[in-house]
């Protein structure tokens, strides 16, 4: 058993239905990306105030995502550019459950983070019917804009503080694909600390006392730069220079 998986087997488990009560839709985001070699010594102070989701005696999960955009990348442009409302449309599998949801997030101009999602049949790369209804009720968008351009696969573990305050989700072996281009980070380790209104935890103190500093970069829009050629990346070099440095 790698040092890892034997600390993840010290929390207690939390089911997918007691997790409901922290859903947190609407929310405060905080990202972070550090090497996998931390993150023993990230998960070894937490037991005592983390649960971990638990699925099918699973607490390492499989998520595959699609996400869409338009021909121009309109929505990678407006995070590029920092653009505020902007908006993340995606085809999300929960491998470990077998479900399927066509999500849509939104940043708004308060800075928080709206998720809104449906269930939906099969895993079918398009929009239609419930969707198309919920994409052209959310956004400026319609089905007709917009195509998958990117799908990613990663491994999940996701964490809810006791207090039921707090959700932090640990994303591993990122691997995207893009049409015929692939390109995987599997020493990155993207963490992601979603709560109520933005506050320290036990969680940003033990990423504080490993010199863990926050890094605002979407799995999206890494994927996107890495795989698109001549794609504008200007405003993301800094974070990227930081990503090299972490894989280093």
């Amino acid at each position: 058993m790698t040092p890892t998986k034997q600390l993840l087997s010290g929390f207690e488990p939390i089911s997918l239905k007691q997790m409901d009560k922290v859903k947190l839709l609407n929310r405060m985001d905080t990202k972070y990306a550090f090497n996998e070699k931390l993150l023993p010594l990230l998960l070894q102070n937490l037991t005592a105030h983390y649960d971990i989701l638990e699925i099918d005696e699973q607490r390492e999960y499989p998520y595959q995502t699609v996400y869409f955009d338009t021909e121009n990348f309109t929505t990678y442009m407006h995070h590029h550019n920092g653009r505020l409302s902007r908006y993340k449309i995606r085809l999300r599998r929960y491998l470990a459950s077998d479900q399927n949801f066509f999500e849509i997030k939104c940043k708004n101009n308060k800075k928080r983070t709206i998720k809104t999602r449906i269930t939906v049949e099969g895993y079918s790369p398009e929009i239609a019917g419930p969707s198309e209804e919920l994409l052209l009720k959310l956004t400026p968008y319609t089905a007709k804009e917009l195509m998958p351009v990117l799908t990613v696969n990663y491994s999940r573990i996701t964490f809810v503080s006791k207090n039921m305050d707090e959700r932090v989700t640990i994303d591993t072996n990122l691997a995207y694909k893009a049409g015929l281009n692939e390109k995987s980070f599997n020493k990155l380790i993207i963490a992601e600390i979603k709560q109520d209104k933005t506050e320290v935890s036990p969680f940003t103190r033990e990423l504080h006392r490993l010199h863990i500093n926050e890094l605002r970069i979407s799995k999206y829009c890494l994927g996107i730069l890495s795989l698109y050629e001549g794609i504008k990346q200007n405003n993301f070099k800094p974070k990227v220079r930081s990503i090299n440095h972490i894989l280093s």
